[in-house]
């Protein structure tokens, strides 16, 4: 199985590192390796988390404050988000 960031959830991600970044020297590299993993257990089990919206589930990272938001189409994972949890938590559904 593959998977792919929409481009605002790219965005996202790659402001998260910096801002982790800016706070400490390689934080940023833990907080990309930790959505690494994260998404490698989506890609794991799928369907393992609860829908939020139709067939939209989210998956938390364990050591910092985010979710990615994702879908399954056919035989690849769409990332929709790399969302902070204390965002507006619903800022994401017009993408697709």
């Amino acid at each position: 199985m593959t998977y792919s960031f929409h481009d605002e959830a790219e965005l996202e991600f790659n402001d998260a590192i910096d801002h982790y970044e800016g706070c400490r020297a390689g934080l940023g590299f833990e907080f990309a390796n930790e959505v690494y993993e994260t998404i490698q257990r989506i890609i794991k089990f799928p369907n393992a988390w609860h829908p939020l919206d139709g067939n939209i589930r989210r998956c938390l990272t364990n050591r910092f404050p985010f979710g990615i938001i994702y879908y399954q189409r056919g035989n690849e994972i769409i990332i929709l988000a790399v969302m902070q949890l204390k965002r507006k938590p619903n800022y994401w559904k017009n993408r697709k």
